[in-house]
């Protein structure tokens, strides 16, 4: 099962891996807008980001939080209608926002890839998926169609897909849907990327396969030495594996932490509300704690801070939108009350 952030030793990644020498994946006030007929709607304001090699990042949030959003725009596949308004994104000191189309493409796979939520979409249901791997060493490697099928076999059986040699020539609708997410996950890792990015890797999966894949994504990305960007809405799930935490509320950053320092001590109201409705050992038969209210409607953002309608420590200060706040060594937040309070909202 995945393992509860609260259970002693299980918060945060237990190995040692180096470090890279700086942001391999950079992200400075990223905005994303969708046009409307009356004036765009900014669905991400102000993100930044970073990640080194070796690291794990999860970014967390409820559903329109803007997280996807982020990630999509680091990609270059945002959907119709949204443009990236503000802000640069740089991989590997390259402004992948000033490159063109193609540039671009050519990076995706060898330098930074992505594993979408939804597996079955993502693979072409017409199309084995042996071949859909291999397809990835012979557009990028120039490889021949008998050493590309090798190549994905071996990068099958890496993820452990059982008798990945004669289930390469099965179809995705013949593969669960734990099994597709790993073809899926084969795909993006087969050209080493420096940077991967899982969106809701884990979405639909019941919570044993949960664990198993967020348990493949940590080793292989100890093995490639990659950088990972984790997207969930679920605090539970990313606890045994992520080094820093970013969480996000309505388009903008609410709190930076390491996953350690967090689940501690959580310090905006938000990231503490996140904390409290995940279910704890004993507390069967009890009400979740809920947060009341819902998400703003990105169009009628309240005035200040957002979630000042829904936070029950809103007080007159919260009518000017808050900065992020640094609360410490590599720690933000973005709360007038955690700065009025000296920094220990979550105590």
């Amino acid at each position: 099962m995945t393992p509860s952030p609260f259970a002693e030793g299980a918060v945060g990644r237990s190995d040692n891996a180096p470090r890279g020498q700086g942001p391999v994946l950079e992200i400075d006030s990223l905005s994303v807008e969708f046009g409307t007929g009356r004036a765009p709607v900014r669905v991400v304001d102000g993100v930044s980001l970073r990640v080194e090699r070796g690291q794990t990042l999860a970014v967390i949030g409820e559903s329109g939080s803007g997280k996807s959003l982020t990630a999509r725009a680091v990609m270059g596949i945002l959907p119709h209608g949204a443009q990236v308004s503000s802000g640069s994104i740089r991989l590997r000191g390259e402004d992948l926002l000033a490159l063109q189309p193609g540039a671009l493409r050519r990076l995706r796979g060898p330098h930074i890839s992505m594993v979408f939520q939804d597996s079955l979409s993502a693979l072409n249901p017409a199309m084995r998926v042996g071949s859909q791997i291999a397809e990835m060493y012979r557009v990028h490697l120039g490889l021949s169609r008998h050493e590309a099928q090798r190549r994905a076999i071996e990068m099958m059986d890496k993820v452990r897909i059982p008798a990945a040699a004669k289930r390469f020539r099965d179809y995705p609708h013949q593969f669960s849907g734990g099994m597709r997410q790993r073809v899926v996950i084969a795909m993006a890792l087969a050209l080493s990327p420096d940077v991967l990015i899982a969106d809701e890797p884990t979405t639909a999966l019941d919570v044993t396969v949960q664990a198993q894949i967020m348990d493949l994504l940590a080793e292989m990305q100890r093995e490639l030495h990659m950088a990972l960007v984790l997207i969930s809405h679920d605090l539970g799930v990313v606890a045994g594996v992520a080094d820093e935490v970013a969480v996000m509320y309505a388009g903008r950053i609410a709190e930076v932490a390491s996953a350690s320092d967090l689940y501690a001590t959580p310090q905006h109201p938000y990231t503490r509300a996140l904390l409290a409705a995940i279910p704890r050992s004993g507390s069967r038969g009890r009400p979740l704690t809920v947060l009341q209210g819902s998400p703003p409607d990105l169009t009628r953002i309240p005035e200040g801070c957002s979630l000042r309608p829904r936070c029950p420590q809103a007080g007159h200060a919260c009518i000017s939108a808050p900065p992020l706040y640094a609360i410490g060594a590599n720690r933000l937040c973005a709360c007038h009350a955690v700065v009025s309070e000296g920094g220990n909202v979550g105590g």
